[in-house]
């Protein structure tokens, strides 16, 4: 909840598959009370128009870590309300931009900061954007410095530099830096990437660093 491998994990397990295989999953690997406690809740969400394969997808991933089937429960219902509060925020959308705002939502993601990462992408898939949101917020980043970045980032960048910058900022998080203070500098050095890209294509020369 990368893609995100957080977010994505889960889904790729059904992805292809016809509902009546995911139903049938669900009964093959859960108890019977567990199964229909979590069917009902993917009904409903069904009726609201919301996905519902992130929901089989959650609880499949429950029971191949030996959940408890109470524990299961609460984690499919948790998702649901993420998912309606994602459509709260984001309106019409994809389901995959649904289940990756949910994941950061659910993660302590403010609505507020959803909504500027949809507003600094007006009209374009949101996908990337949010999933890297959930997965700097899961690092340590505070979601108001990980909203910053990829608020920035998505406004003038493509899919492929926002996940760049989560790579970067895992990678120094699993070096010893701290997780806003990674966040922050690898921000920085993608602002100067930009410039010193910019000057080129207009043949200005980057300034000469100052001497000491």
């Amino acid at each position: 909840m990368r893609y995100s491998m957080r977010w994505l994990a889960g889904v790729v397990l059904l992805v292809g598959a016809p509902l009546g295989a995911q139903d049938a999953r669900l009964e093959q690997r859960l108890d019977a009370a567990t199964a229909a406690r979590v069917g009902a809740i993917v009904d409903s969400a069904r009726a609201a128009g919301l996905p519902t394969r992130p929901l089989t997808s959650k609880a499949l991933e429950g029971a191949s870590k030996g959940a408890p089937g109470a524990r299961i429960i609460a984690a499919v219902s948790r998702l649901a309300q993420g998912l309606r509060s994602a459509r709260d925020v984001l309106g019409p959308s994809t389901d995959a931009e649904l289940d990756a705002a949910a994941s950061a939502l659910m993660l302590g993601v403010r609505a507020e900061e959803v909504a500027a990462v949809r507003g600094a992408r007006s009209g374009e898939r949101l996908t990337v954007p949010l999933a890297v949101l959930a997965d700097l917020v899961a690092y340590g980043v505070p979601s108001d410095a990980a909203t910053q970045a990829v608020v920035q980032l998505a406004g003038r960048s493509e899919d492929e530099a926002l996940l760049d910058f989560r790579r970067d900022v895992e990678r120094d998080i699993a070096l010893g830096a701290p997780p806003a203070a990674a966040a922050a500098v690898r921000l920085n050095s993608a602002g100067r990437l930009e410039s010193d890209l910019t000057t080129q294509q207009i043949g200005i020369p980057p300034p000469k660093p100052r001497k000491p």
